[in-house]
């Protein structure tokens, strides 16, 4: 079992190394602070000219859509130098005329964005850039302070004499100090314009926490109906087994008591005896066949879906083409539900759907986010399947909504159904696969079984 190793702090040395580029973001923002200086003054008089004059919009629709540009240049930025990733807003979730105009909830918080960008920018900009301006060049004063001319009294920023020795040592020595705090200071700088993005252009908190809840109250729901399905499948094994193999187990028992019993005196009647046992014997296996439908074959956890699809389409009573593309081995959950849905499915077409003939679909599509795999089953039947009538889609809908599956059932009255699954797809736990045997038929005997 292994445990996550949290990262070390960084010591003081390298966070005052890395502060470099939160000092060179900040610098950065003279130049970024003017062009939101251009996008905000295009936006506001786009805006007066549209509610003056309607012609706005030539000025407005461009300083918007270039405002949306400059907030994911930014956001970019921001990651590149600080680390901190931000997720812009989306603006998809609006109409077509709007998103093509600008005129969109994410492209107004964008040019909101550069004008605050305009203040702050500049302001932080011209701040750090004089600080370390200043400083490097009072850092550098004594390689050229002996150049410069003797008349009159020699002022730094017209503020501090530099006449005596003292003076000039205090200065340098409070440069440094600046220069050695900058970097640090920087970071906290940073922040603010990372805040300012974040309450700009990210992501709606309110929206998030809504989302969150829902998730939270889909999961909730899903798993107490994957433990009511689960709870209910062990119900039905438990009085299959009551009711059929137990039962005839029992009845084999005492054939086979009474036959030693009477093997002495009466071998005619102990042969018929266990004539009846062996019979009973073979019956019992196939009944433990049936009971064990559902639950995971051995030919599942040895070759994989499409094998196990291929050996169900040939016992179903209804002709069944199995379609499979480059599936290969997922993990034993997926597998497992997959199976369970695709035999699920058949044996309502056998049961109610009158159908002449079904198909079985599998894919594994690695271009939907996550990956999934597709199971679609279709027949030609009367249609009308219907989730609350009782033929077994509810608990199919319950398996696949545990793992965050999704299904999709279009059955019209008169047919055909067709039932769309998708399964988030995750590989296989292990590199090692068993060695591909030829599985017998899950629901005869073997040859052992039936001497």
């Amino acid at each position: 079992m292994s445990t996550a190793v949290a990262s070390p702090r960084p010591t003081l040395a390298q966070s005052w190394l890395r502060g470099w580029r939160h000092i060179a973001f900040l610098v950065l923002n003279l130049l970024t602070g003017t062009l939101a200086v251009g996008i905000a003054v295009g936006v506001l008089v786009g805006s007066v000219l549209v509610v003056v004059a309607g012609a706005g919009l030539l000025l407005l629709v461009p300083a918007l859509w270039l405002g949306w540009w400059f907030a994911k240049e930014e956001l970019a930025r921001i990651e590149a130098f600080t680390g901190r990733r931000i997720i812009l807003q989306p603006a998809s979730h609006s109409k077509g005329w709007m998103v093509a105009l600008g005129f969109t909830r994410a492209h107004w918080r964008a040019a909101a964005y550069a004008a605050l960008h305009v203040l702050w920018g500049l302001f932080s900009g011209v701040l750090v850039s004089g600080a370390l301006s200043g400083g490097l060049a009072v850092l550098a004063m004594p390689l050229y302070l002996d150049r410069m001319p003797a008349e009159g009294t020699l002022r730094l920023f017209s503020l501090f004499s530099l006449d005596s020795t003292q003076s000039r040592v205090t200065i340098w020595i409070l440069a440094l100090a600046v220069l050695a705090i900058l970097p640090l200071a920087a970071r906290h700088l940073t922040w603010v314009d990372a805040t300012i993005a974040r309450l700009t252009l990210g992501e709606d908190p309110d929206a998030e926490i809504a989302q969150l809840s829902e998730r939270v109250e889909a999961l909730t729901t899903s798993r107490t109906e994957t433990v009511d399905s689960v709870e209910s499948e062990r119900r039905r094994i438990e009085r299959d087994l009551h009711d059929g193999p137990q039962q005839r187990l029992v009845a084999i028992a005492m054939d086979l008591g009474m036959a030693r019993e009477r093997l002495a005196h009466d071998p005619e009647g102990a042969r018929e005896l266990l004539d009846k046992a062996h019979l009973a014997s073979k019956e019992a296996i196939v009944e433990m066949r049936h009971v064990a439908r559902g639950i995971t074959p051995p030919i599942l956890a040895d070759r994989g879906l499409d094998a196990a699809v291929s050996a169900l389409a040939v016992r179903s009573p209804v002709p069944v083409t199995v379609e499979a593309g480059q599936v290969g081995r997922l993990d034993p959950t997926t597998e497992a539900i997959g199976y369970y849905c695709v035999s699920e499915l058949l044996t309502n077409v056998a049961k109610h759907s009158q159908a002449r003939q079904a198909t079985v679909r599998l894919d594994l599509h690695q271009h939907l986010t996550p990956p999934a795999l597709v199971i679609q089953v279709e027949d030609d039947g009367v249609g009308g399947a219907d989730p609350r009538g009782g033929t077994g889609l509810v608990g199919l809908r319950q398996r696949v909504s545990s793992v965050d599956g999704t299904i999709a059932v279009r059955s019209p009255t008169g047919g055909p159904t067709a039932v769309l699954i998708h399964l988030p797809a995750r590989p296989a736990t292990t590199t090692e696969q068993p060695t591909p045997e030829q599985p017998t038929t899950p629901e005869q005997p073997t040859p052992e079984e039936m001497r």
